[in-house]
């Protein structure tokens, strides 16, 4: 039997080629059954690894186009004018220039949703500067939640502004730019900003913070590692657990879990903030007693919230990560995060390589094109 296609299948993507979270988004329409048609420079661009290993590439096939010749420009306009959603992800002003700028396309291709990928937006101050994930999350005020409180503040990797504030924000615009469109029949510029993204991100902080209940500063707050019911625990055998009971109900199944290498009866009131530091210091002594591994067999089968911090090997692993075959084998080696989320009748796929896909191909028309 065939498998059902995604459920963006028919979906036509026109992406130009670039780095980070307009990859990503891509991807993740890919993954959903899109048909994304990736336009790249001669030569390649910037790459920070071989292009085999590049997950967030998967699901594309590619043509190379010189978008300043002035035939190659021509071609593009073509393919937007058989486009449903065009994403490109350069500084404002740079797609003008090339001459696919959203006016140009839009004239092209009244229906077609135009998503700019940028860092801080289309207008303002900062439209024209250079920026990086760590940038828009300091200028957001996230960078300086992050971390403990003696110390600066700490790098979340580059998934807060780059994937969650931007290239998951990008495909949230897009369907609701393509579900307006089947109401409106016009399609729309789309402008996404990571800093708008990540700002986005803080909506519970900030509803904390102007009800009194979040405090400036790092490690002062429930959700921060302040809380000492909500932190991470250094184990006998040099590796951590997670601790996240922050329900009653879940802390009192951690406390019995703990109550044979610890007299848990003394600890302080975890209510009591002002004895934080103290509880802090009893639940790492408990934890420093045991190695992580069996922490993780005596929780396993309890609310308590205790997990081990595994490394990515040991995550890919894992017999619940296993079951949901939440990672697959990617074709240059190693594994690849499966997509998500998933769909009763319209399974998402994931490419097991970069090599262009001969479906995506066809689906564009271009089997002997590029």
């Amino acid at each position: 039997m065939t498998a059902a296609p995604g459920p963006l299948h028919g979906i036509l993507v026109l992406e130009l080629a670039g780095l980070g979270p307009a990859p990503f988004g891509c991807m993740m329409l890919a993954d959903h059954g899109a048909h994304v048609l990736r336009i790249q420079r001669p030569g390649g661009g910037t790459a920070l690894m071989p292009a085999e290993y590049e997950v967030t590439d998967r699901g594309r096939a590619a043509v190379t186009l010189d978008l300043r010749d002035e035939d190659d420009r021509a071609t593009a306009l073509d393919l937007v004018g058989r486009a449903d959603v065009l994403v490109e992800g350069f500084r404002p002003g740079v797609t003008e220039r090339l001459g696919l700028g959203p006016d140009v396309c839009v004239e092209r291709n009244p229906r077609l949703v135009y998503a700019r990928m940028t860092g801080w937006g289309q207008t303002g101050p900062l439209a024209e500067r250079a920026g990086h994930d760590l940038t828009y999350l300091a200028v957001s005020g996230a960078l300086s939640l992050m971390g403990p409180a003696a110390g600066p503040p700490m790098i979340p990797l580059n998934l807060v502004a780059d994937y969650g504030g931007g290239g998951m924000l990008l495909v949230a615009g897009v369907l609701a730019a393509l579900l307006e469109r089947e109401r409106s029949g016009r399609g729309q510029v789309v402008d996404v900003a990571m800093v708008d993204g990540v700002s986005l991100l803080l909506a519970q902080t900030w509803g904390l913070r102007n009800a009194g209940l979040w405090q400036q500063g790092r490690a002062g707050n429930l959700l921060d590692g302040g809380a000492p019911f909500y932190d991470t625990y250094l184990c006998a055998d040099g590796r951590y657990v997670a601790l996240a009971a922050l329900e009653p109900q879940f802390y009192a199944a951690f406390l019995d879990g703990v109550a044979d290498v610890a007299h848990t009866a003394s600890w302080p009131d975890r209510d009591d903030a002002g004895r934080w530091d103290e509880l802090r210091v009893c639940i790492a002594a408990a934890f420093l007693q045991r190695p992580r591994d069996e922490w993780t067999a005596r929780f396993a089968d309890t609310d308590a919230c205790v997990a081990p911090v595994l490394d990515l090997d040991e995550a890919a692993e894992h017999p619940h990560l296993r079951h949901r075959a939440t990672h697959r084998p990617w074709a240059a080696g190693g594994r690849q995060p499966a997509p998500a989320p998933r769909f009763s009748r319209s399974p998402s796929r994931a490419a097991d390589g970069v090599a262009d896909d001969p479906a995506v191909r066809a689906a564009w028309g271009l089997d002997a094109v590029g």
